[in-house]
Parts: structure tokens; sequence; C-alpha cells
């Protein structure tokens, strides 16, 4: 299976949010790269094909869903990280 990422990803096991307005569903983000994040849910039903997303105490960054099964969502990034303060750390 030939890896078409552009930026190298770095696995971890983290917990984050996905947010839906006033509700939010928790994941778990088992890589992440400069460009997009795999997360890892009890279901991916009712995400939306954009949403944002929160990891520990960074500010939410806008993903767009590129695959999902059900449990797994692979999401670019919509947003620039500040580079100072990169969403991984």
């Amino acid at each position: 299976m030939d890896d078409r990422r552009r930026y190298p990803r770095m696995r971890m096991l983290k917990s984050g949010k996905v947010l839906l307005g006033k509700h939010a569903l928790a994941c778990v983000v088992r890589n992440i790269s400069e460009s997009g994040v795999c997360l890892e849910m009890s279901t991916t039903f009712g995400v939306p094909k954009i949403f944002d997303l929160v990891i520990g105490e960074k500010p939410p960054r806008t993903c767009k869903v590129m695959w999902l099964n059900d449990a797994r969502i692979g999401a670019e990034f919509q947003d620039r990280a500040d580079p100072h303060h990169p969403i991984a750390a």
C-alpha cells in the first residue's frame, strides 16, 4: 500500500473533541501531520463533512473529512496551525 501523504505523520494517542454546535463527540487522535489527522471514535455516524476539532488546550482546527469508516476518520486541516503553538505539542 502506497503512503500518499504529503507530510510525515506522527503517531499518538491523545484525546480530542469533534465539535458539533453545542455538542462534542469524544475522539482519540491516532496520528497527526501538518496537513491532517486520523481520529478514532465510538461511531462516525452524524459527523459532518466539515467540523472543528479540539485537541487538549489548543484552539479549534477546522477539518474536512477525506475518508471514514464506522470508527475512524481521516481528515485534512482546512486552516494553518500557528507555528508557535503546533496542535500536536
